[in-house]
């Protein structure tokens, strides 16, 4: 079984010095959800991050962000949002093996085997624009992957939803026609899930028969409002993380967990 945990919108900021306030709260919420991450009885084999690492694209936040993951034992998996920069990115993540050396301001995608489990991370941002989209290269490169290893079981990652949220802030921004993104996942049965970010909170949709969701931020959740035009705001909400794990069979299971150091209470027969 592959376990494989998932931060989402981290959003670490610089203050209007260029600096990183380790006081601030991005900072603060990160540190817990890696402390909760490693608490848990068992350790994910790898971590992914879904977008939003940044909050303006920084290489300062890029450097404390990768400093603030370092206590991770296992492999960690970064991929863009609308916030990050592409380069800022690579720069700071030049140690992971499919991030190096690829050229300036290209899409930052890549594939990566955990635990027996495929992890194909998309890069769904358009520079300069809050929404999402994949153009014909990008959804051709996915085709391509995913055709390479039609026996393993994977996991499809993006930071945009391919699939309505209810949310009128985050549907907004929305990822731009997915239709042909979703016509690719059906017709690769070993996709298991698709995992997103965007949203800061956690939900389940449903793209091309597969069960689909977004993760809990580790910093602010948003406000559910699901009237129309509803109201943009962030709330109180436990930040949080997911962890999905895989069987061989290729069977998927979700948990959202929100961060803290939550102990046993009491034994259960």
């Amino acid at each position: 079984m592959a376990i494989i945990a998932q931060l989402s919108d981290v959003h670490i900021a610089a203050g209007r010095g260029g600096a990183v306030d380790d006081d601030s709260g991005p900072v603060r919420s990160l540190r817990a959800a890696v402390s909760s991450l490693l608490s848990l009885p068992a350790r994910p084999d790898a971590v992914v991050l879904t977008g939003d690492l940044a909050d303006t694209g920084l290489p300062a936040e890029y450097a404390r962000l990768h400093a603030l993951l370092s206590p991770l034992p296992m492999a960690v998996h970064p991929m863009p949002g609308n916030h990050d920069d592409r380069d800022a990115m690579r720069a700071a993540f030049a140690d992971h093996p499919a991030i190096a050396g690829a050229a300036p301001q290209t899409p930052l995608q890549y594939a990566v085997d955990v635990a027996g489990t495929r992890l194909v991370c998309c890069d769904t941002t358009v520079p300069g624009s809050p929404y999402g989209a994949m153009d014909a290269d990008r959804l051709a490169w996915l085709d391509a992957t995913l055709a390479a290893a039609t026996d393993t079981p994977t996991i499809v990652a993006t930071h945009h939803p391919p699939y309505p949220i209810g949310i009128r802030f985050v549907d907004d921004m929305r990822f731009l026609e997915p239709e042909g993104f979703a016509e690719i996942i059906g017709r690769h049965g070993q996709v298991v899930r698709v995992i997103s970010g965007h949203v800061h909170r956690g939900s389940v949709g449903m793209l091309a028969g597969r069960v689909s969701t977004t993760c809990p931020s580790t910093y602010r959740q948003l406000y559910l409002d699901l009237t129309r035009p509803g109201r943009a705001a962030v709330t109180g909400e436990p930040a949080g993380f997911a962890v999905h794990l895989i069987s061989d069979a290729g069977d998927a299971t979700t948990h959202f967990v929100p961060t803290g150091n939550y102990r046993p209470l009491m034994d259960v027969e």
